[in-house]
């Protein structure tokens, strides 16, 4: 797409009706796959949208709404970007891009799906859009934090979408995965994004508040991706992340109190080498003030740092006592 010479529709004349044209006579103007992403980028970028659903700028917004509205994957050959457009098709997506910007919904929403791991997902307000840096290191076989280790049993904690488990069992064949979650609408998700991977075989949904549904259950990795935003945090995000579930995100007034719950209780499932992979984003720098002695391995992402931990078992039972005293502070 890139190689395209046409240039961008100018932001002013192309504004539908707010400009007093109507959409038929936009989409006279407007009829590639092409067209529709640009026009759809100028306008995100005019309308000075939150890009932060997996996506930082209009030009991947814009890629995703058209692409995913036409059931066409992200890598989409570029010959392909002429390919025109039927009359109804090019309505819709002027509806959506509409949407996009007067309520400001996040693109996995309208469209209905999401990438993540490589890997198409369902997406819908029933739990937070796919995203985390997790899929890289699912990606990557989890090097060199799995190597030489037995992993047969793993537990998405916190699974919304069920994303970041299902991903695991697509990309490890002889992993038995369990996805688990305290909300129910957000298991419905997850239970339909195992059909839709097929993965029903090894793949099994627990509703539990946290490791509450989980006793005697043992594993050799658990990963999580649970809330941690402040409430503080919380108030300040973009109206994009409006549209989310608030009990996906926050987590107390320093974005901790489901994180410290998942240090002081994983240790009693997991095997004896089995590991601990969380994400707490940007609280991380609050949880190292927490608990300063306990020696967090913090992970590096193509892009950085992303606040995202590694512990194992034997870490763990070592600071349990600082851990549990933290954790049963906020709990009483």
């Amino acid at each position: 797409m890139g190689r395209t010479r046409t240039s961008f529709p100018d932001s002013g004349s192309l504004y539908s009706t707010s400009h007093g044209r109507t959409h038929c006579h936009v989409t006279k103007e407007l009829s590639t796959i092409i067209d529709f992403i640009r026009y759809a980028a100028t306008r995100f970028a005019a309308a000075g949208l939150c890009f932060g659903h997996s996506h930082d700028n209009a030009i991947d917004e814009a890629a995703h709404l058209v692409l995913g509205t036409l059931a066409l994957p992200p890598d989409l050959p570029p010959a392909y970007a002429q390919g025109r457009l039927t009359q109804q098709e090019r309505e819709h997506l002027l509806t959506l891009i509409e949407q996009r910007i007067e309520r400001r919904t996040p693109v996995a929403y309208l469209v209905g799906t999401m990438w993540f791991a490589g890997l198409q997902f369902k997406s819908d307000p029933r739990a937070l859009v796919p995203r985390s840096p997790i899929a890289e290191l699912i990606e990557e076989g989890f090097g060199p934090w799995l190597e030489g280790r037995e992993v047969h049993r793993t537990l998405d904690l916190c699974t919304g979408s069920g994303c970041i488990g299902i991903a695991m069992a697509v990309h490890y064949p002889d992993w038995q995965v369990d996805l688990s979650d305290v909300s129910k609408s957000a298991l419905q998700l997850a239970r339909e994004n195992i059909e839709f991977q097929h993965v029903g075989e090894r793949v099994q949904v627990i509703e539990s508040d946290l490791f509450t549904h989980l006793q005697g259950e043992r594993y050799h990795l658990i990963v999580s991706n649970p809330p941690y935003v402040t409430e503080a945090e919380y108030a300040q995000m973009p109206v994009e992340y409006g549209h989310e579930p608030k009990l996906g995100l926050t987590s107390g007034e320093d974005g901790l109190d489901l994180p410290l719950r998942i240090l002081d209780e994983a240790a009693n499932h997991l095997f004896e080498e089995g590991l601990l992979i969380v994400e707490v984003g940007e609280s991380e720098r609050a949880l190292t003030a927490l608990l300063p002695d306990v020696p967090f391995v913090w992970l590096d992402f193509k892009v950085g740092s992303m606040g995202v931990f590694v512990l194992d078992r034997e870490t763990l039972k070592v600071h349990a006592p600082s851990i549990h005293a933290a954790a049963q502070v906020r709990h009483r």
